[in-house]
Parts: structure tokens; sequence; C-alpha cells
């Protein structure tokens, strides 16, 4: 495991010359979540009581939380690197090296996240302490540990399903039309745009069949203490069966893609 901490070091050293970057990014992203918000503020305004069970308060939160959960688990770069990796030739070096891909990009992964997370906390706390009317923490320590572990196995499940789409490149030219799709259909299904209860509830149990809400939608519930009980195990569960499957999906690609791949010259 020492390579592993040597490659963290490494990464976050890297990533500290874009922390500039970083702060800018996680600022200008506070505008559409003021807009947003603003949005919604309006709605209840004009209709009062609660939508879908979310009062004001619960609604406002949970674009917040959004906010956090997206700032600590979102792919950044990462499958757009593993893609000019294979293009490029790159990996053919840890064919020859005794160390694994998948956990070297991972310990990438965590670094950009550590080090983004790092930037833009303070703003983004800054925003949640002026929104402190309407913010809603979780009642109880249970509640802290299951958003903790929901949120930490998002970023696997995040992680993964960029890996294997980017592993694509072993057979394409070019895969970003893939990553696109994915993306676009995971900012939807996923309740970066609005919470996936506001649904129809036919079309929220079927979206729920899918690891999309696990990516975001379902630890932001956690939080919120919408999630409980036998559900929240259930769905625990759910979530860390869709990383497990996105990781053994993960290594398959790999070791195909391994038996496809070619390097010329270098």
């Amino acid at each position: 495991m020492r390579k592993y901490w040597h490659v963290l070091q490494i990464g976050i050293q890297n990533t500290l010359s874009y922390r500039v970057n970083f702060l800018f990014r996680s600022l200008f992203g506070l505008i559409p979540l003021t807009a947003v918000l603003s949005v919604w503020k309006t709605i209840y305004s004009q209709g009062g009581g609660a939508i879908a069970g979310y009062t004001l308060s619960q609604m406002i939160s949970y674009y917040l939380v959004v906010t956090l959960v997206d700032m600590l688990t979102a792919v950044a770069e990462d499958d757009w690197q593993i893609a000019a990796d294979i293009k490029d030739g790159r990996i053919s070096q840890f064919l020859l090296k005794p160390i694994d891909y998948l956990g070297y990009r991972l310990t990438l992964f965590a670094a950009g996240r550590v080090m983004y997370a790092a930037m833009a906390v303070a703003p983004v706390c800054v925003f949640i302490l002026l929104q402190r009317e309407h913010f809603v923490f979780p009642s109880d320590a249970a509640t802290w540990l299951a958003f903790g572990l929901s949120v930490a196995m998002t970023a696997l499940l995040q992680f993964f399903v960029s890996y294997t789409l980017a592993l694509l490149a072993f057979w394409l030219q070019e895969v970003s039309s893939f990553i696109f799709i994915v993306y676009a259909f995971e900012y939807l299904a996923g309740g970066h745009l609005f919470p996936l209860d506001i649904l129809p509830s036919w079309s929220s149990r079927l979206l729920m069949m899918t690891p999309f809400p696990y990516q975001l939608y379902f630890p932001v519930n956690v939080f919120l203490g919408r999630a409980t009980g036998a559900e929240l195990a259930t769905g625990l569960g759910i979530q860390a069966m869709w990383v497990l499957l996105a990781w053994g999906m993960a290594r398959a690609m790999w070791r195909r893609g391994i038996r496809h791949y070619e390097a010329v010259g270098g």
C-alpha cells in the first residue's frame, strides 16, 4: 500500500497547482444555486404548504446538500485522462510494474476530491451559513454515520462508472459521446435538477431500480432524514450492490480491453 500513499501525495501536489481554479469553480457554482433557491422560494410563497412532502426548509436543504455531496464525490477529468492514457499508449508502463491501474486512478481521484473539497469548503459553508434559517441538520449521530457511509459509496460508484466508460477507449477512437450521454442522464435521474420524489410515483420507483439515484439523490435523502429504518438499510444495501457491480464491470472491461490493447513504438 506504500506506493499508493506516494501516488496520493503526488496527486495532491499536482492538483495544488489548480487550487485557485477550484476556488473560483466553487464560487461561480453558487450562482446557479442561488437562482434555483430563489425560484423555489417564489413557488412556496405562492402556494404555501409542502410539495411532495418537502417543506421550504427541506427543499432548500436538499439543494445545499446536493452541492456538498457533489463537491465530495463528482468525477472531474478522470475519465478523459484514462481514455487519453489508453489512446496514447501510456498504460503500457502499468502493465510492466507491480501497480494496479484501477487502484492508481482511484488514488488520484481521491487526491483530486480532497483538494477540491479543501478549496470549496469555505465558500460553500459561508453560503450555507447565510441560508442557516432554512438548513435542516440530521437529528442524531446514526444519521450522520449513515450519510458518511452513503457518500463514500457514492464516490466509489461515480468513479467506477466513469472508469468503465473511459475503458471504451480500448475499442473506440472517441468515447466522449458515451460519456456525455450517461452524464446527461445521470444529471436528470440522479436528482441534480430536482428531488425525484416530485415525479409520479411509478417513475420514481422505476428510477430507484437504476444506479443513478444512488450517485446523488439517496445520500441527500439520508442527510435530510427522509430515508430511515428499513428503508435506509435497504437503500444502503442496494447502493453497496451497485458499487460492487460497477467494480466488477470495471474489472471485466479492463481484462477484456488489455487483451485487445496494442502499443506500437515508444
